[in-house]
């Protein structure tokens, strides 16, 4: 299974691209091609998908499409394509937005999703997306979620939480306490 594969983007086409490493082109099939320049390079986040006639690479810029990519490939009856095609149509922030507040016509502006698929997503995934932008640089901090999320809170309202405490000299407890008042109120 692949992470990411950094290289030079050495061809463009309407659905896909293709990254060179070492030598070897990949096909990486990402949500808008066109974002990406020939010749400059890059840094792909790769999920890669095995079927009986063959293995797909689909590739995002940032962790946060790969992240919402598989968060949508979850959900029955979407596949990696439409999961794509989604994210070459709207932005991250907005799909996520449209899941959290269950707006069903807003997700069936996404080809291939009707209101059934948009209602299986909404069912699914809301309150369940925790976009990680970038890694956190306190370990403590991040402990505290793992245990107030094993507590059985959801994950978006621990973050959302979380966020809130401004003292940054916390030990694990010390966030999880805070967090604690925070929540229950």
């Amino acid at each position: 299974m692949y992470s990411y594969i950094k290289g030079m983007v050495t061809m463009i086409f309407k659905d896909h691209i293709v990254l060179e490493n070492q030598g070897i082109g990949y096909m990486i099939y990402v949500p808008n091609p066109y974002s990406f320049k020939t010749n400059s390079d890059m840094t792909v986040y790769i999920y890669q998908q095995v079927k009986e006639d063959g293995h797909l690479l689909f590739g995002f810029k940032s962790l946060e499409e790969k992240e919402l990519f598989l968060k949508l490939i979850s959900v029955k009856g979407i596949g990696p394509k439409t999961a794509v095609g989604a994210l070459a149509t709207l932005e991250v922030e907005r799909i996520v937005g449209a899941i959290e507040s269950g707006n069903i016509n807003f997700l069936k502006k996404i080809p291939g999703i009707g209101p059934k698929a948009a209602g299986q997503i909404i069912l699914d995934l809301q309150g369940k997306i925790v976009l990680h932008n970038e890694p956190s640089i306190n370990p403590a901090f991040d402990e505290a979620i793992e245990v107030l999320v094993a507590l059985g809170y959801r994950e978006a309202d621990v973050v959302k939480i979380m966020k809130k405490i401004e003292d940054d000299a916390l030990d694990t407890n010390g966030y999880v306490k805070q967090a604690l008042s925070l929540l229950v109120k």
